[in-house]
């Protein structure tokens, strides 16, 4: 065995080196995940009588059974026939109620939601991630069994949720957003420039928030990095925005060598980049670059709409309308932006419709606990340019099948998104009819009678277990 170069000095500190690594490794985003089979002796619930959204319907099943045992959907049996219950199994009467998937919102900011911009960027980091958990498990409650995150140390959050230290969702982590200097990314106060290489990183880029990188060297470090934590996808900063100050929402980031830098560090891992970007130019750019989604994209043109649909990307769109789920600013060139992307908002829906683009769909809620108990609410909203089926596939089926771009990436091995046998189990029992009644997803407290994640149930009222 090679000994590192810094520990030739000392051979007998490296068994120690090697037992450190060991023991912490597990602690890191370096592991992955694999499957392994569900064992007899698993936990096993069995829903009866439940009528089911399977993720891809368009309407609901007859009365059925579905057996969960471990954390996979083991089977689904229809008709008056079920499933015969076997001693020690949980029950759970669904009374001819709706059993869904959970609920997937594919662009969060698990570490940005719970406090304002300025308590998170000033705060105790500690104070900011107990406030993160705390989100976290009201997200879960919310039936937003998964979260892909677009930026924000999340990592640690990530890991307390999946070691059970807390309750939440899924997280899909991104990890730091890369951004060019001057980028949608970059929040340094003008006093912290010019930077030069004894210049110390800026608050934002300690806590993770953001990685600055310029050049294609830079890019490909910094997208490593957040491979080598844990990433399982990366987001780039590829155009202006709307909370940022420096960056007039025209604007085009990164060159298209910078962009395929990132991208081609992610393909060597098996996954891909996502970008922030709005404009036509910003996203044709990204889309030559190899780029696989697009988050936002309210101002591209029609030709750029017939160019996603015919590449095959994905476009992860948020429903930004001036009502009251809107982000105000107050600064009078943030709320000129806000204006730009609010009146592009249902043209693009019109270009995603018009051209069958493949939608996901995400809330990009930041710094606003308020609105993030409205997570529901936007989604539900939805319904007004989608049917009601559309809209809970998009947000279930549709979401997960982006979610599976990360391919052995994915922290979570199986299929979500869907109710069907050997789907990872994350299910809602909704009380009702959701594709009748969209507006029962916007209040879970009241109308999510069962959630489960991975298998285990987080809410059952039927039981009397209410939060």
């Amino acid at each position: 065995m090679l000994i590192p170069s810094m520990l030739r000095p000392y051979p007998n500190a490296f068994p120690i080196v090697v037992v450190l690594f060991l023991v912490l490794m597990p602690l890191t985003g370096w592991t992955q995940q694999t499957e392994s089979p569900i064992p007899e002796e698993a936990p096993v619930v069995l829903f009866r009588n439940v009528r089911i959204f399977t993720g891809n319907s368009s309407t609901l099943s007859v009365p059925s059974s579905v057996l969960v045992r471990g954390n996979v959907i083991a089977r689904i049996s229809s008709g008056s026939t079920g499933i015969a219950l076997e001693p020690g199994w949980t029950v759970v009467e669904g009374n001819g109620n709706t059993l869904m998937p959970g609920l997937i919102d594919a662009h969060w900011h698990s570490m940005f939601v719970a406090l304002p911009m300025t308590t998170t960027l000033a705060a105790d980091p500690g104070f900011v991630s107990i406030a993160a958990g705390q989100q976290a498990a009201r997200t879960l409650m919310r039936g937003f069994t998964t979260v892909r995150d677009m930026g924000g140390p999340a990592f640690g959050l990530k890991l307390a949720i999946d070691r059970g230290v807390i309750e939440g969702p899924r997280i899909y982590p991104s990890g730091a957003h890369i951004s060019q200097t001057s980028g949608h990314g970059d929040f340094r106060f003008p006093f912290e420039i010019p930077r030069d290489d004894s210049t110390p990183l800026s608050r934002l880029e300690l806590l993770g928030g953001t990685a600055i990188a310029d050049g294609v060297d830079e890019v490909l470090r910094r997208t490593r990095e957040q491979l080598m934590l844990g990433a399982s996808q990366i987001k780039l900063m590829a155009g202006g925005g709307v909370s940022s100050l420096y960056d007039p929402l025209d604007v085009t980031q990164y060159s298209e060598d910078e962009l395929r830098a990132a991208v081609g560090a992610a393909e060597d891992w098996g996954t891909y980049v996502t970008v922030h970007a709005y404009t036509t130019r910003a996203v044709t750019r990204a889309i030559a670059a190899g780029v696989r989604s697009i988050e936002h994209g309210q101002l591209v043109d029609e030709d750029t709409a017939k160019l996603i649909a015919e590449k095959g990307i994905w476009w992860s769109f948020q429903l930004f309308l001036a009502d009251e789920d809107a982000n105000v600013k107050e600064d009078p060139r943030q709320r000129m932006k806000q204006m730009q992307v609010t009146v592009g908002t249902e043209r693009a829906i019109e270009l995603i419709k018009n051209y069958n683009i493949k939608v996901a769909w995400g809330t990009d809620i930041l710094f606003s606990a308020a609105q993030a108990e409205r997570q529901g609410a936007q989604l539900a909203k939805l319904a007004r340019y989608f049917p009601p089926a559309q809209v809970l596939k998009i947000a279930t089926h549709d979401n997960g099948e982006l979610l599976a771009l990360s391919g052995k990436r994915s922290p979570y091995p199986g299929k979500l998104g869907v109710v069907e046998e050997s789907a990872l189990a994350d299910l809602l029992l909704v009380k009702g009819n959701p594709l009748e009644d969209i507006q029962l997803i916007a209040n879970p407290d009241a109308n999510f009678l069962v959630i489960m994640k991975d298998g285990k149930i987080f809410k059952n009222i039927l039981s009397g277990e209410a939060r």
